[in-house]
């Protein structure tokens, strides 16, 4: 790793590395000692030097394998560090059809995610949490070494997205770690076994790391929530701490915090953790250290509680029911959707449009009739809600019977 970023270990030496360990596959005590040496490619956050200062531990962060308006991260930390835990949170940025917080956050005017360590940290110290991007200081092997996997079909290793995750986390600062791995078509992981499979590498190679760990694997075969986009879903996360979020993310949202708590030691179980998290909300701490984040990080709470539900893009359309029946929208679809208004991105280098997005005025399972409103849809330009709404038209599928429920969370999955 310190070669290849160096530069004198050449990028054909890697590849073969990386197709090495793609095919044979690593165990926990060899992932375990390339996340460490992938997290000591650059700058390490060491946030127990300034405990003098406000910084008390142990620092717990989420991690999320992304998915369709999933907004988790954004109540959840608040919530979290409403209940007394500090948490660093460094976050990236939308890809393909899976949306990003930091986009998400800088659809707030002002809002910075570019915090240098030291304002990191004091962020932290003053309010419980900060919300950062990852610099070019912090695991730059990681960085290198994402753009060769695209290239050489490597992405997929599970050694090698353990490493990536972790490596990040760790740098950050994290003494404990919560996973969310998504399952379903609108995930990385499509099926539960592969959730599963990664879910046990994370917790077993943070683990190994001396970090304490679980992971709830969790449902993304339809979109989270009512709202996707990036100020939309700031929209929906003001409503969750408020207490009146949509009931899928209201849960999940609880259900990770409670898991967060709990590794703080700030409870003695689940049921104890959750009633906290639920009072975080309850009593409007919660939201009001929402606002206090959005003002350190340049914000301005009154500005965006005035644009509350009047942010739209000037481009829009609705879609409707094309016939009676149940209705069941595939979260895959809807996100790539979302990446032709402006929500996501198909490169990198791609801009985001924060007024682009859909708002769900039906969701998977409700019966509609024919010429009902099921999606109001804001893009970039005309041509892509045009686009869009044609996408939109093909994640909808309808039903005499209603669909199958399937439970939001599927499992947890704790250090064996």
């Amino acid at each position: 790793m310190d070669g290849y970023v160096s530069g004198t270990i050449p990028e054909y030496q890697i590849s073969a590395f990386l197709m090495a360990v793609y095919f044979n596959g690593m165990t926990a005590e060899e992932t375990g000692f390339l996340t460490q040496c992938m997290l000591h490619s650059g700058d390490v956050i060491d946030l127990h030097d300034q405990e003098d200062k406000g910084l008390h531990g142990p620092f717990v962060d989420k991690h999320s394998t992304g998915g369709v308006g999933d907004k988790i991260s954004l109540p959840l930390a608040p919530i979290v560090a409403s209940c007394g835990v500090q948490i660093p949170m460094m976050s990236g940025r939308a890809l393909g059809h899976t949306g990003g917080t930091l986009d998400k956050l800088e659809s707030i005017n002002g809002y910075t995610v570019q915090l240098s360590p030291e304002k990191f940290k004091a962020l932290i110290a003053e309010d419980g949490y900060a919300m950062t991007g990852q610099t070019k200081e912090i695991v730059p092997a990681d960085r290198l070494l994402y753009a060769l996997r695209d290239v050489t079909g490597t992405v997929e290793s599970i050694p090698l997205i353990t490493a990536s995750i972790l490596s990040k986390k760790v740098a950050e600062g994290s003494d404990c770690l919560v996973f969310d791995i998504k399952s379903g078509s609108g995930a990385f992981m499509k099926s539960r076994e592969d959730a599963r499979e990664l879910a046990h590498s994370l917790v077993s190679t943070a683990c190994a790391m001396k970090k304490k760990a679980v992971a709830l694997i969790t449902n993304m075969d339809t979109p989270l929530g009512k709202k996707i986009g990036n100020f939309l879903e700031i929209e929906e996360t003001m409503d969750c701490l408020k207490g009146t979020g949509p009931a899928d993310v209201m849960e999940e949202t609880y259900a990770l915090s409670a898991e967060m708590i709990l590794l703080a030691g700030k409870a003695k179980d689940r049921e104890e953790a959750r009633a906290l998290a639920e009072n975080a909300v309850q009593s409007g701490k919660a939201y009001e250290l929402f606002m206090k984040n959005v003002a350190a990080q340049g914000g301005s709470p009154a500005e965006l509680e005035a644009q509350y539900g009047k942010r739209r893009s000037p481009f829009s359309s609705v879609l409707t029911a094309e016939q009676d029946g149940y209705i069941f929208i595939e979260s895959y679809k809807t996100g790539m959707a979302g990446v032709t208004l402006g929500v996501g991105r198909s490169k990198t280098t791609d801009s985001v449009c924060a007024e682009a997005g859909i708002i769900l005025r039906a969701v998977s399972g409700d019966y509609v009739h024919k010429g009902d409103v099921l999606m109001e849809i804001y893009g970039k330009n005309a041509e892509s809600v045009a686009d869009g709404t044609e996408q939109l038209k093909k994640a909808v599928s309808y039903s005499a019977e209603p669909p199958k429920k399937q439970p939001l969370i599927y499992e947890t999955v704790l250090n064996s």
